[in-house]
C-alpha cells in the first residue's frame, strides 16, 4: 500500500550547480540545455582543449555558453580559471575585478579528464594561492593525488591528508571548495574546518557505490573520478549533505562523454545527469528520509558561500515514476546517461 503521508510534490528554490562541465562547440549545444532547464546558475569548469587559462579566454567561452543557450535563456553560467604552474599572479588581481569569474580549478596533473595541464607540484602555484587568499578568490581542488603507485580508493583520503592539509595551513584564510568528495575522511575534514572551507557531493556518490559498478557486469556509465567508494562513504556523504551544515552543497559534476568514448577498452570517466539531476538528489534526499534538508543543499548553502543572493524563481517536482531516455544527441554521437536501463520516483515539472 502507497504511503499517503509521503509529499506528492516538492518547491525549492531555483537552485545553482556548483560543478558542471559543458565541453564546447557541438558538444555543449547538446548538453547546455538541460542545466538551464532546472539551474539558476552553474559553476562551470575549465578544462577545455585548451584550458579556459586567463579572463579573456573565459570571457569567450562565457559567450558561448549564452550563444548556446539561445536568446530567451536566463541561465547564467558563473566561470573558472585553469590553475596551472605557470598561471602569473597577476592574472588574480583580473579575476577578482571580473564580474563573471568566480573560482580558480586546481587539478593535480593526470588526476582526470584534460587534467594534463594540471599542477605538478604544490610548491609551484605558492605565489598565486596566495594573492588569491589576499583577493577573496575561491579555490575549488579536485582532491585525489596522482602518485601511480597509490590505490585509486585511497587518493582521494590520501590527498585529504597530505596536500589539502597543507594548503589549509599556509592559506588560513584562502576559501576553498573541495569539490565532489567520495569520503568519510574528506567529509569529517570539510566539517572540522573553519566557515571557509566547504564542499560540494554529486548525486552518483549519493546514490551509488563501488559495488554498483560491477553490479551486472560492468557499468561503464558510472565511472567517474573520483570514483565510487564503499558504501560506509556513501553513508557518510549521506549524513554531510542531510545534515543542515551550510559547508555543503549541490555540485553534479555532470561530465559528457560520447558513447564511443565511455563503452570502450579505456573508458573515460564520468557521469552524465544534468539530464535529471535534481530528480537524481531527490532519490537520495527522499531515501534517507531527509527530502525537506534539499532546498537549502541545492538553492541556498551554495549562493551563500560564493557570495551570491539566491536565484528569483521557484522549481517543483512531483512524485512520479519515469524512465528517461536511454541516451541523447551528442553531436553526431550519442551521449548514454547515468539513469541508462532504470526509472526515477520524482520528476521536475514545467510549470
Amino acid at each position: 500500500m502507497q504511503d499517503t503521508t509521503l509529499p506528492k510534490t516538492l518547491t525549492l528554490g531555483r537552485p545553482d550547480d556548483f560543478h558542471l562541465h559543458l565541453r564546447d562547440n557541438a558538444a555543449l549545444s547538446a548538453v547546455v540545455g538541460f542545466t538551464a532547464r532546472q539551474f539558476g546558475r552553474a559553476l562551470v569548469m575549465p578544462n577545455l582543449k585548451p584550458p579556459v587559462t586567463t579572463v579573456a579566454m573565459a570571457a569567450a567561452y562565457r559567450e558561448r555558453i549564452l550563444l548556446a543557450c539561445g536568446a530567451n535563456a536566463t541561465f547564467d553560467p558563473l566561470m573558472t580559471l585553469y590553475l596551472t604552474d605557470n598561471t602569473a599572479a597577476d592574472e588574480v588581481a583580473r579575476v577578482a575585478e571580473s564580474e563573471f569569474i568566480y573560482a580558480f580549478k586546481y587539478y593535480p596533473a593526470g588526476a582526470t579528464t584534460n587534467s594534463d595541464s594540471g599542477v605538478s607540484a604544490l610548491k609551484n602555484v605558492y605565489a598565486v594561492l596566495e594573492a588569491m587568499q589576499r583577493h577573496g578568490v575561491i579555490l575549488c581542488v579536485h582532491g585525489e593525488v596522482t602518485d601511480p603507485s597509490t590505490d585509486v580508493f585511497d587518493r582521494e583520503a590520501i590527498f585529504v591528508d597530505g596536500a589539502l592539509q597543507h594548503i589549509v595551513r599556509d592559506f588560513p584564510a584562502l576559501k576553498i571548495v573541495v569539490e565532489h568528495i567520495t569520503t568519510k575522511e574528506a567529509a569529517d575534514f570539510v566539517t572540522a574546518a573553519g566557515p571557509n572551507i566547504a564542499a560540494t557531493i554529486t548525486p552518483q556518490h549519493l546514490l551509488y557505490n563501488r559495488t554498483s559498478i560491477f553490479t551486472g557486469g560492468i557499468r561503464p556509465h558510472l565511472y567517474c573520478l573520483p570514483i565510487l567508494k564503499r558504501e560506509t562513504h556513501r553513508q557518510a556523504l549521506l549524513k554531510a549533505a542531510s545534515s543542515g551544515s551550510s559547508k555543503f552543497f549541490l555540485g553534479t559534476d555532470s561530465a559528457p562523454h560520447a558513447k564511443n568514448a565511455k563503452e570502450a577498452c579505456c573508458g573515460a570517466a564520468g557521469c552524465f545527469t544534468s539530464h535529471a539531476a535534481l530528480e537524481l538528489y531527490a532519490e537520495a534526499f527522499d531515501a534517507s528520509n531527509s527530502i525537506d534538508k534539499l532546498d537549502d543543499f541545492a538553492s541556498r548553502f551554495g549562493a551563500a558561500f560564493y557570495g551570491l543572493p539566491r536565484n528569483a524563481g521557484t522549481v517543483t517536482l512531483q512524485r512520479e515514476t519515469w524512465t528517461p531516455p536511454d541516451d541523447f544527441a551528442f553531436g553526431s554521437e550519442k551521449i548514454v546517461p547515468l539513469t541508462v536501463g532504470r526509472s526515477l520516483g520524482w520528476r521536475m515539472t514545467d510549470l
